[in-house]
């Protein structure tokens, strides 16, 4: 049983493959940027059986052929670690990929029971410098940081998410630092950067919440380019997300 916001067939973008996603209520992380604000409710989900869900992932089989990928996100999915861990060990026994897209804000040992039975782990980093990492999400990045250690301590394949958000996380320094932190880190096989944009800030509004970040312009292909010219100096595959 999970807590489910809402589910997407067909997914291209973000996620390696043609995925079936499954986003899920709650997070704990309050970030500035967020473009799901309408998950951090506790009060309002679908309550969904992994039966219901496999059967709506296998009516979509005429799109995945022979390879069958799902990408759960949220929210935060690793609130929910005990029901992802029971529909994941499903999935995989039907032969289907696992991803897991998360903040990485939480190493327990449920979660690392979920890690077994996940193909592909895709956590963010929203910032390596902890006091800008707080005033972004509310949180800490220690827990993060050790996360994505012990991703790499057990061989588990992952990509990073960054967002570049001008006046927040494009402080050139500390991204030199993101590279230097992941350069020599063997399973990770992408570095993804998504750069900023306001598309979500409508949630926000009816929501009825104020958004703060309503004036930050969105990145230039300029400003873009040199992160990800400092990225290439440290990891091999740098991806910007247009």
């Amino acid at each position: 049983m999970l807590k489910v916001h809402s589910t997407e067939t067909f997914g291209t973008q973000d996620w390696p493959g043609i995925r079936f996603l499954v986003f899920l209520q709650w997070c704990n992380f309050r970030c500035l940027y967020c473009q799901n604000p309408d998950t951090r409710n506790h009060n309002i989900w679908n309550e969904m059986q992994d039966e219901t869900l496999i059967e709506m992932i296998q009516k979509e089989d005429v799109y995945f052929g022979d390879k069958w990928w799902v990408t759960v996100s949220g929210g935060e999915p690793l609130l929910q670690t005990k029901g992802l861990i029971n529909f994941f060990t499903k999935l995989k026994k039907l032969g289907i990929h696992t991803a897991l897209d998360t903040n990485a804000s939480i190493l327990n040992d449920d979660v690392k029971k979920l890690l077994e039975v996940t193909d592909l782990v895709i956590p963010d980093i929203k910032h390596i410098n902890n006091a800008r990492h707080e005033k972004i999400t509310g949180n800490s990045n220690e827990e993060v940081l050790e996360f994505i250690n012990y991703l790499e301590q057990i061989w588990k394949p992952f990509w990073v998410r960054y967002v570049l958000v001008p006046g927040y996380t494009d402080q050139l320094e500390y991204l030199d630092n993101m590279g230097k932190y992941l350069q020599n880190m063997k399973n990770l096989e992408r570095l993804e950067i998504l750069p900023y944009h306001n598309l979500w800030e409508y949630k926000w509004k009816e929501l009825d919440r104020d958004y703060e970040m309503q004036d930050v312009k969105l990145p230039s292909k300029e400003e873009l380019n040199k992160v990800k010219e400092i990225l290439d100096k440290y990891i091999k595959n740098v991806y910007v997300r247009i």
